[in-house]
């Protein structure tokens, strides 16, 4: 099994929603098709099959879940070092042609969001980054077309 490269926060948000899954939500569509089955005639009962597929939903999940939580590989970026770029690095870089600067840390596929500034290690920007230094240029190939960054600076935070 391929382990799943993730910092100590993915790894802690993985934990939280499969409490959360298991405390909260599981208990209340347990709740919610003990009182649709009250209703009578499940073949027709609209209330239950919607509480069976969020049940269904919440199982899967949790399974998937439980699946990445056991080939976690938690890496903490503070004990990582050294001027290149690699998992955990939190890059700024800038962008050659708009002059927009941007900070991205580089995290595991599960942990990834965007907006958040978190980037997906196996995306095209963080792959171009990976090995590359402070002052080093890379050329991405992006779905909106080619772009030019500058490392600014690579911290291990």
């Amino acid at each position: 099994m391929e382990k799943v490269p993730m910092t100590q926060r993915g790894y802690s948000a993985l934990e939280a929603e499969m409490r959360t899954l298991k405390s909260v939500e599981r208990p209340a569509v347990i709740r919610a098709i003990a009182e649709a089955r009250e209703h009578g005639d499940l073949s027709e009962n609209a209330e239950y099959h919607a509480a069976r597929e969020k049940q269904s939903f919440i199982e899967g999940r949790l399974k998937e879940i439980e699946g990445l939580m056991s080939r976690a590989d938690v890496i903490d970026p503070t004990k990582l070092g050294g001027g290149a770029i690699k998992f955990g690095a939190t890059v700024t870089v800038v962008d050659e042609d708009t002059d927009e600067e941007k900070t991205y840390q580089i995290v595991g596929e599960v942990e990834a969001d965007i907006k958040a500034g978190l980037l997906n290690i196996k995306s095209p920007l963080a792959r171009a980054l990976i090995g590359k230094e402070e002052g080093d240029s890379v050329d991405v190939m992006t779905p909106g077309g080619g772009r030019s960054y500058e490392v600014l600076k690579v911290a291990f935070v």
